[in-house]
């Protein structure tokens, strides 16, 4: 055992230091290999960044109240006599002067160029009661100030400043027929809410034509646990039949949808590059095994077995994959990792967010290389440890 062994890493060592020699095909496989990781983790960190966005917006002590069956906020309708009926629902938190901690708002979709392209999007502008911002975790305003109740006055989220143009504090911006003064930048923990534009509920509704009805309802709960009593009481209540739900399973839902889209893109296409990176592979590892094979057959002859040769060949596959896998992953770092992007969310609005990637990505990043690295290596590996010493020596 000891033997075979010593055996295993001294045709180990032989084949590593000799990669040097077929130095162009070498490289050719850990650029192929490189290119995969980075086209795999490009999606990948897509993804997570936009699930971070969205799925980050939302806390188990906040409700969120849709019409039955609705997906997104744009899709549902709620009444101003089903408001008042939540208002008095079990496990609504009040505050210090007795009335309920809940923000009735309307979520309508806008026109914004984009500074990159220049070309429209969608954006969405949010009508928000007079919790609408306490009941959002980190909202701060960085310029300018809160807009003011009554006002055709504005605050646009810093993710949406920083994507598209024309919205600078002080700024006048056209929605429709009406004009809107933008009056303040603000922050919400780098959250979902930070691509959005805020303004006064009732003067949305005006100017909307939409008097009598929101969207949806945010409501503070006086413990997590409550969600369930005010669920219950909703379904009871003919009048009422809505959906409620935890702000945090919402955007749950909401972010999982785009992410799981965007890795079904990401997969198929690294797997198909993984294939021509595969056919590299085992073309340099073919080489290798017969430029080596009069020093295969050499030490065949004086007493090695074949399984070192088919170790030491495996060993070598797997060291250019490795290369390739940690030089993709560190190009995909540098290039991608904390690009601002936007793409289209469930409510068909503009999200903005940052590439973002992670320990456990780079980790599949150079699963996948490896993979590559061990099929590219197998057969090359099978023919060396099964070449016939005479024939080794004639090559």
């Amino acid at each position: 055992m000891r033997s075979l062994l010593l055996q295993v890493m001294a045709v180990t060592s032989i084949n590593l230091r000799s990669m040097g020699q077929r130095r162009w095909l070498s490289l050719s496989t850990v650029i192929a290999v490189a290119l995969v990781v980075i086209v795999l983790l490009a999606f990948l960190a897509m993804a997570n960044g936009f699930q971070r966005t969205i799925a980050g917006a939302g806390t188990d002590d906040i409700a969120i109240v849709l019409r039955a069956g609705s997906q997104a906020e744009i899709n549902s309708t709620v009444s101003r006599d089903q408001v008042r009926l939540i208002e008095d629902g079990p496990g609504i938190a009040r505050g210090s002067d007795g009335k309920p901690l809940i923000s009735p708002e309307l979520y309508l979709v806008v026109d914004g160029l984009k500074r990159s392209t220049r070309t429209k999007a969608n954006l969405p502008l949010r009508g928000t009661g007079e919790q609408g911002a306490t009941l959002r975790k980190g909202v701060a305003i960085t310029s300018g100030r809160m807009f003011s109740r009554g006002s055709n006055e504005v605050v646009v989220g810093k993710a949406l400043l920083r994507e598209f143009e024309g919205f600078e504090p002080g700024s006048t911006v056209s929605f429709g027929a009406t004009r809107w003064t933008v009056v303040g930048v603000f922050e919400a923990g780098g959250s979902v809410f930070e691509s959005e534009i805020w303004a006064d509920l009732p003067v949305v509704q005006s100017l909307f034509n939409r008097n009598n009805i929101v969207q949806t309802v945010r409501a503070r709960l006086t413990a997590p646990a409550a969600l369930s009593a005010l669920r219950t009481y909703s379904d009871k209540d003919p009048r009422l039949k809505l959906d409620v739900k935890s702000e945090a399973a919402y955007f749950a839902e909401q972010a999982s949808k785009t992410s799981d889209l965007i890795q079904k893109l990401g997969w198929p296409l690294a797997i198909a590059m993984a294939l021509g990176a595969l056919a590299g592979a085992l073309n340099t590892m073919y080489s290798s095994v017969a430029a080596r094979a009069t020093e295969i057959a050499t030490l065949r002859a004086i007493g090695f077995g074949g399984f070192p040769a088919f170790v030491g060949t495996l060993a070598e596959s797997l060291s250019l994959a490795a290369i390739g896998g940690l030089l993709g992953a560190a190009a995909t770092y540098l290039i991608f990792d904390g690009v601002t992007a936007s793409t289209l969310g469930g409510n068909f609005t503009q999200v903005v967010f940052d590439f973002k990637l992670s320990g456990w990505l780079i980790a599949e990043g150079v699963g996948l290389a490896l993979v590559v690295g061990l099929v590219g290596g197998l057969f090359p590996a099978i023919r060396a440890a099964r070449m016939p010493i005479v024939a080794g020596l004639y090559a």
